[in-house]
């Protein structure tokens, strides 16, 4: 029985690869393929920019003309039966509901490490998304890029993304994760699974950008939010928000001080015109 088990896990777990949590799981997976399937976070590790890919268009770009602005990047294939559309429907879902403007102030990148893979499928899959993400910068901030195995190796590699190709299901094995990156094309965050809050991808952008983007009330939660790599999310740090209420408190205290001591001037002062 848990031959028959483990057999099936392993030959199930490459329908693209369905691992949604941190890497270290994967040392549980029953398949020798998906034990090197992964991700060792490399925050702060440069990405090479000028890897040569073809955008949706047929066009060949480098990825350095996607950062001048914070990235989310994805690295997906297109033709994946499942896990990587979860993947880009997670980011369309956190985007929708984001007050930045993508392709304004970030850029949403996915890049397809199936060499076999055309700018056709690359055009298909940015279609679907357009068409779910009717803003008007919409058309501009999305990008899907495909290119040959030594571009979208090299990419993986320096982001710690580990994937493998399965030739008996003819799929890719790989996890779930999306990354930000800065625009100077350091990588800055990990996100994993398929789900990513909208609080915590704000923080990563705004953060990503040298908090060129956001708002004053952005830069309140990143000193009160810490980003912890183990569980890929934005953790409160309670030391800095008693920090950030003493403050206040001493901030509040000082005004009303203030306040008291000028009504007691301006009555002192009555006083004494009176008389």
């Amino acid at each position: 029985m848990n031959r028959i088990l483990a057999a099936f896990l392993g030959s199930a777990g490459l329908a693209a690869a369905q691992i949604y949590g941190p890497p270290q799981i994967q040392a549980y997976a029953p398949s020798r393929l998906l034990q090197s399937v992964g991700i060792s976070q490399k925050i702060g590790a440069q990405v090479p920019l000028d890897l040569p890919f073809i955008d949706e268009s047929g066009k060949e770009v480098t990825l350095r003309q996607y950062f001048q602005k914070p990235v989310i990047l994805a690295l997906v294939y297109y033709q994946c039966p499942s896990l990587c559309n979860m993947v880009l429907n997670g980011v369309l879902r956190s985007v929708k509901q984001l007050d930045l403007r993508v392709g304004d102030q970030y850029e949403v990148v996915a890049v397809s490490f199936d060499p076999r893979e055309t700018p056709e499928m690359a055009f298909a899959k940015k279609q679907t998304y357009l068409s779910k993400d009717p803003r008007p910068n919409a058309e501009r901030g999305w990008h899907f890029l495909t290119g040959l195995e030594t571009s979208s190796k090299a990419l993986a590699d320096s982001l710690g993304f580990r994937y493998a190709y399965d030739a008996m299901t003819n799929q890719y094995a790989h996890s779930s994760a999306i990354m930000i990156l800065t625009p100077g094309g350091k990588v800055s965050r990990y996100f994993y699974g398929i789900d990513y809050p909208v609080r915590d991808v704000r923080l990563a952008l705004v953060e990503a950008s040298n908090e060129r983007i956001g708002t004053p009330t952005d830069q309140v939660l990143l000193y009160c939010f810490h980003y912890d790599p183990a569980t890929g999310k934005y953790a409160l740090v309670v030391m800095n928000v008693l920090r950030l209420a003493g403050a206040l408190t001493v901030a509040m205290l000082a005004a009303f001080m203030i306040v008291m001591f000028r009504r007691d001037f301006r009555s002192s002062r009555s006083q004494r015109e009176a008389s």
